[in-house]
C-alpha cells in the first residue's frame, strides 16, 4: 500500500510538472504559432461604416476589421483562407511577397489569374509557404479597394529556430497607409474616365490612424508603449494606394534586418523609405530619455510637378513614464524629393549570407518603365482628355500600355483559348534613346503608346536577368515595381540610362526581393530562376499606373514531372 501511494504520488507531481511546463511552454508560444501545419482563415469582405477626418464613410475591409486582421503562421505552413465577398464590388486577395510555389491559381490578380470573386460568391485560397518566412500582407487586386482592403501577414520561423539577431522585447507591426474621404472604387472610374491625374490621399495612416496633424484626429493616433532600455522589433509594411513615403522615429535609430520578406545584414539608419508592396523590418532600442516621440510618415514624390499630401501621419513611441499629455518631440523626415536619402537606405541592403546568384543569363531583358500621354479620341474631351495638354494620362513597359483581357489570363493559356492574349511583348524597347534625358516630349503628339494584352513567355529553369529603366517622358519617377511569384535578386542599379560597360553589379550579397523601386531617372537590373510555373504579373505597384497600364505579364512553360507542373484549378474557381 506505501509502494501505491508513494507511486501515486510521483505521478501526481509528474503530471503537475508537465502541466507547468505545458503551461510556460504555451504562454511563450502565444505569439508564435506551430509549424508545419494548416491554418484556416475565414475572411467575410464587408463594408462598414468609420468615422475619419471629420467625416463618416463606408468603406470595405474583412470581418470588420480596419485595418484588416493579421494573418499568423511559421515557414512551410498550409493556409485555407475562404472569402466570403459580402460586398456590392468585385474582388480579389493577392497574398503580397509569397511565391506561390505551383500554386498560381491562388495568386490573386484579378483577370491575370482569377476572375474576381464577384458579390455573394465564396472562393477558397490554398498554398503553402514554401521556405518562406518573414513580413508578408494581402490586399484586395481589384480596382482601387486595397486602399482600405489590407492586413499584415506575418509568418514566423519554423519552430526552434532562432532569429538571427538578438531576439527582441516586443514585436509590433506598423501598416502605412492612405485614406480617402471618397469611395476608391468610384474615385477610380472619375479619375480613368477623366483622362487626368487622380487626386491626392486626403490622409496618411499608420495602422489605420491618421494622428494628429489632421483635422479631427487628436485621439486617433496610434501608440506603441515601450520600456525604456528594451529593442523593439517593427515590422514596416507599404500598403498605401499611391504614395511612396519615408518613415522615422524621432531621435532614433532604425537597424533594418529584413527587406520583402528576407533577412539582411544588419544596417543601421535614421530614416527608411518604402514604396507600396515593400516590407521593411527595424530594430529599435528605447535607449533615449523617458518621452514621447514622434513615428511619422511623410511624402517622398519623386515625379516633377506631381501632386502630393504634404501632412505627415503621426503615432507615438511612448515611454513608461512619460507624461501622458505631453507633447511629443517631433521626427526628421528628408525633404520631399530626397533621392540621396532613398539610395542611402538601398545601397545598405545586402542578403544576411552569400547567396547564389544566376551568373550566366539565357534571357537577357532590357524593359523601359514610364509614363505616356495619348492623344484625345473622346467627342467630350472636357470631360474625358484633362491630362497634360488636353491628352489621356497612361502608363507602360516598353512603351506597350497593358489592358487586363476579359477572362484570367492563366485560364486562357491552361485552356489554351486564342483571342485574349498574344505572345509578343518585346524583350528589348522598341526604339532606343537616350531614355532619361532626351525622351519624347511634344505631348501627346510623340507620348503615345501602344495597347494591347501582351506577354512574355520564359521556358522553365530559364535564368532570366531583367533591366528596368526609367525614362523622361512626361517625367522621371521612382516606380515601385512588384513581380507575382517570384524574389529577384537587385544586383544593381544607378541613374541616368544603363551602361552594360559601367554598370557595378554585386553577385556575392545583393538584397532579395520581390518589389524593387527603380530609381528616378535611373535603372536596376534583377536576376531570377524562372522555376514556377504559371502566368506572373509585373507591375508598378503605384496604383494609378497599374489602372494606365504599367504592367506585363511572364507566362512560365512547365517543367517536367509533377514538381515543374501547373495544377489543374481549383473547382471553385470564379468565372468572369
Amino acid at each position: 500500500m506505501a509502494n501505491l501511494t508513494t507511486s501515486l504520488v510521483v505521478l501526481v507531481l509528474w503530471l503537475s510538472l508537465i502541466s507547468y511546463a505545458y503551461n510556460v511552454h504555451a504562454t511563450r508560444m502565444a505569439h508564435w504559432p506551430r509549424g508545419s501545419s494548416t491554418r484556416f482563415y475565414d475572411f467575410k469582405i464587408q463594408t462598414m461604416k468609420i468615422t475619419k477626418l471629420c467625416n463618416t464613410k463606408e468603406l470595405v475591409t474583412v470581418n470588420g476589421i480596419f485595418p484588416g486582421p493579421v494573418i499568423y503562421a511559421q515557414e512551410d505552413d498550409r493556409i485555407i483562407v475562404k472569402i466570403t465577398n459580402e460586398t456590392p464590388y468585385n474582388t480579389t486577395i493577392h497574398w503580397h511577397g509569397v511565391r506561390q510555389r505551383l500554386s498560381c491559381w491562388f495568386d490573386g490578380p484579378s483577370y491575370i489569374t482569377q476572375c474576381p470573386i464577384q458579390a455573394g460568391q465564396t472562393f477558397t485560397y490554398e498554398f503553402t509557404l514554401v521556405n518562406q518566412k518573414g513580413t508578408f500582407f494581402w490586399h484586395a487586386h481589384v480596382s482601387w479597394l486595397r486602399a482600405t482592403l489590407y492586413g499584415a501577414f506575418v509568418v514566423y520561423p519554423k519552430p526552434g529556430v532562432p532569429y538571427p539577431f538578438n531576439y527582441p522585447y516586443q514585436e509590433h507591426i506598423l501598416l502605412l497607409g492612405e485614406y480617402y474621404n471618397k469611395d476608391v472604387v468610384q474615385l477610380e472610374r472619375a479619375t480613368i474616365a477623366s483622362g487626368g491625374n487622380p487626386p491626392v490621399t486626403d490622409a496618411y495612416t499608420i495602422n489605420g490612424h491618421p494622428g494628429p496633424n489632421y483635422n479631427c484626429s487628436n485621439n486617433d493616433v496610434y501608440k506603441i508603449d515601450v520600456v525604456p532600455g528594451k529593442t523593439y522589433l517593427l515590422r514596416l509594411i507599404n500598403a498605401g494606394l499611391n504614395s511612396e513615403n519615408f518613415f522615422a522615429i524621432a531621435n532614433h535609430k532604425l537597424t533594418i534586418v529584413e527587406a520583402d520578406a528576407e533577412y539582411t545584414k544588419p544596417f543601421t539608419t535614421d530614416r527608411v523609405m518604402l514604396g507600396p508592396g515593400q516590407t521593411i523590418n527595424v530594430l529599435v532600442t528605447a535607449n533615449q530619455p523617458i518621452g514621447k516621440y514622434s513615428m511619422a510618415m511623410g511624402p517622398y514624390s519623386s515625379a516633377k510637378g506631381a501632386a502630393f499630401q504634404n501632412i505627415s501621419a503621426i503615432a507615438h513611441f511612448q515611454y513608461l513614464g512619460a507624461v501622458t499629455n505631453s507633447v511629443s518631440l517631433p521626427a526628421q523626415l528628408p525633404s520631399f524629393s530626397d533621392n540621396l536619402a532613398v539610395k542611402t537606405v538601398m545601397d545598405g541592403l545586402k542578403s544576411l549570407n552569400t547567396v547564389n546568384v544566376p551568373k550566366e543569363i539565357d534571357a537577357n531583358l532590357f524593359i523601359t518603365i514610364g509614363l505616356n500621354v495619348q492623344k484625345c479620341q473622346s467627342k467630350t474631351p472636357n470631360q474625358n482628355c484633362q491630362g497634360l495638354n488636353n491628352g489621356v494620362m497612361a502608363a507602360s513597359m516598353n512603351n506597350i500600355s497593358f489592358i487586363k483581357p476579359p477572362i484570367s489570363l492563366l485560364e486562357a493559356y491552361y485552356k489554351k483559348m486564342n483571342g485574349s492574349f498574344t505572345e509578343d511583348f518585346p524583350g528589348v524597347p522598341l526604339k532606343f534613346y537616350d531614355f532619361v534625358n532626351g525622351a519624347p516630349n511634344n505631348i501627346p503628339n510623340d507620348t503615345q503608346a501602344l495597347n494591347g494584352t501582351r506577354v512574355k513567355v520564359l521556358e522553365y529553369g530559364t535564368r532570366v536577368q531583367l533591366i528596368l529603366q526609367d525614362t523622361g517622358t512626361v517625367t522621371t519617377e521612382n516606380h515601385p515595381i512588384h513581380l507575382h511569384g517570384y524574389s529577384f535578386y537587385v544586383v544593381g542599379y544607378g541613374t541616368g540610362n544603363y551602361n552594360p560597360q559601367t554598370a557595378n553589379f554585386n553577385l556575392v550579397d545583393p538584397p532579395y526581393m520581390n518589389t524593387i523601386g527603380v530609381p528616378a531617372g535611373g535603372w536596376a537590373a534583377i536576376r531570377f530562376l524562372a522555376d514556377n510555373p504559371g502566368v506572373w504579373f509585373m507591375h508598378c505597384h503605384l496604383d494609378i499606373h497599374q489602372s494606365w497600364g504599367l504592367g506585363t505579364s511572364f507566362i512560365v512553360k512547365n517543367g517536367e514531372g509533377v514538381l515543374e507542373t501547373l495544377p489543374h484549378p481549383p473547382a471553385d474557381m470564379p468565372r468572369c
